[in-house]
């Protein structure tokens, strides 16, 4: 019996609806899947008595901890990176920065250029929700420029990080080559992992170093779309788009901001800045204010700090760097658009206007959402590590705000954490890495026209 038309056009219509539903989060999904496969490869391979140093392999939740935290760029440790890890495993925790820095549908785009010299749609539609690319056409050119500036910044920083080793410390030249490889890439990419045991504390006072790694941090920091754009219009601002002027107005003033709030509170603190020259005070306050930034270095024992600079610590870790980049926290475009639009209701205006454009409204829920759901996933961890432990909210805080953030900046607690409680952690930073990307992707591709309004009501706000 044949199938009346109408019935045949009714059912394709809605597998196309289906299968256009389908797709919509396929590029979210390929980035939680590929973020997930390499986290758990990572994990094996540092359980391999081979990746420990002395007899046995490494703890599951060690492993876990250790490539959750290296590829979503945090810089948590459970272990002392420079003593626990054999060089095989330190490799492993470089190749795990490296791929988190750069992104694991990125990486694949690479892999696709070499291998087939072009990407399918479904690989450019990754990547470019990844990278948060603005069309399809540039991906292929996104991506050879984003590989381009991550393995110059790195080069380039690891020569000067290096040569510093060697010259000024003493170390042999491929132990100053190592060195300076692996900080060149963990600050360029946000990460904060250290060879050493106390982090960068003994080079407070140097400025080569902490100005080098401070500059590769910055860099990565602002997000790869705006190096990019930064590269092919330097010297053209009004050719910028809305994301660079944001991100290149907040990031120095930010810096400024926590370098002078960290650097008054910290002032006379004898176990911190106290105890430096007040041209090193000023340097080490400089460097954690940019380590604020998700980098997590810290030149100063970040335990000692007064609570105070906990609290105004965590407001930068929370706003993070620039988005698409290896920065995390809700970004500082999400926390402009907040603040736009609280300038905008405060003067009555009936739209948000940023840099001589309109705001869509659609970004306006956007980021109230991104923020909403950051905050209760950052509160809820805090509260549920707080009934673990029997440490305050102060300390607790701290790391949960850091592993959400992927910034790794730690008062001392994670390490003697319970098992359950690191685990809370862990969900936070890879929560953390592509919850903002994925949250925020989802947002816009349910984006459908409405046909129909229900009617407005007011209620009491305030």
């Amino acid at each position: 019996m044949p199938v009346p038309l109408r019935e045949v056009t009714s059912g394709s219509r809605l597998f196309e609806r289906l299968r256009l539903r389908a797709t919509r989060f396929r590029p979210a999904q390929a980035i939680l899947a590929g973020f997930a496969l390499a986290a758990a490869v990572g994990s094996v391979f540092l359980t391999l008595p081979v990746a420990k140093a002395g007899p046995g392999g490494a703890t599951p939740i060690e492993a876990i901890f250790t490539a959750v935290s290296a590829i979503s760029v945090t810089g948590h440790v459970v272990v002392d990176t420079s003593r626990y890890w054999t060089l095989g495993g330190q490799i492993v925790i470089l190749a795990l920065i490296q791929l988190g820095g750069l992104g694991v549908m990125t990486f694949a785009s690479v892999v696709g250029l070499i291998v087939v010299r072009r990407l399918s749609l479904s690989t450019r539609i990754t990547a470019a929700t990844e990278a948060r690319s603005v069309g399809l056409d540039d991906v292929g050119r996104l991506v050879k420029g984003v590989v381009a500036i991550s393995l110059l910044i790195e080069g380039i920083t690891a020569a000067v990080l290096a040569l510093r080793f060697a010259t000024g410390y003493g170390y042999l030249w491929h132990e100053a080559a190592w060195l300076g490889l692996f900080h060149g890439v963990s600050s360029f990419n946000n990460a904060g992992f250290s060879l050493f045991s106390d982090n960068m504390i003994g080079f407070a006072g140097d400025p080569i170093i902490s100005l080098t790694i401070s500059t590769a941090v910055i860099l990565g920091g602002l997000g790869f779309p705006v190096l990019v754009q930064l590269r092919r219009h330097l010297h053209r601002p009004r050719a910028w788009s809305m994301n660079t002027r944001i991100v290149v107005a907040a990031t120095p003033l930010l810096l400024v901001l926590g370098t002078v709030f960290i650097t008054v509170v910290e002032w006379s603190n004898p176990a911190t800045l106290g105890k430096l020259d007040w041209p090193e005070r000023i340097l080490a306050g400089f460097f954690q204010s940019v380590q604020t930034r998700t980098a997590g270095f810290n030149s100063v024992d970040i335990g000692q700090l007064h609570e105070t600079t906990w609290l105004g610590m965590d407001v930068l870790m929370l706003i993070g760097g620039g988005p698409a980049g290896t920065a995390g926290g809700i970004k500082v475009t999400t926390f402009a658009v907040l603040l736009f639009i609280v300038i905008a209701e405060v003067r009555g205006d009936g739209v948000v206007n940023v840099f001589g454009k309109r705001l869509s409204r659609a970004v306006h829920r956007q980021a109230i959402a991104v923020v909403a759901v950051s905050l209760g996933v950052i509160i809820a961890a805090t509260g549920a590590i707080m009934l673990m432990t029997t440490h305050g909210l102060g300390p607790v805080l701290f790391e949960t705000i850091s592993a959400f953030s992927t910034v790794g900046l730690s008062t001392g607690i994670t390490a003697d954490l319970p098992p359950a409680a690191q685990l809370v952690l862990v969900v936070l930073m890879f929560v953390g890495r592509l919850g903002p990307i994925t949250f925020a992707t989802a947002l816009a591709l349910r984006e459908r026209q409405v046909l129909y309004q229900l009617p407005k009501e007011r209620p009491i706000i305030g």
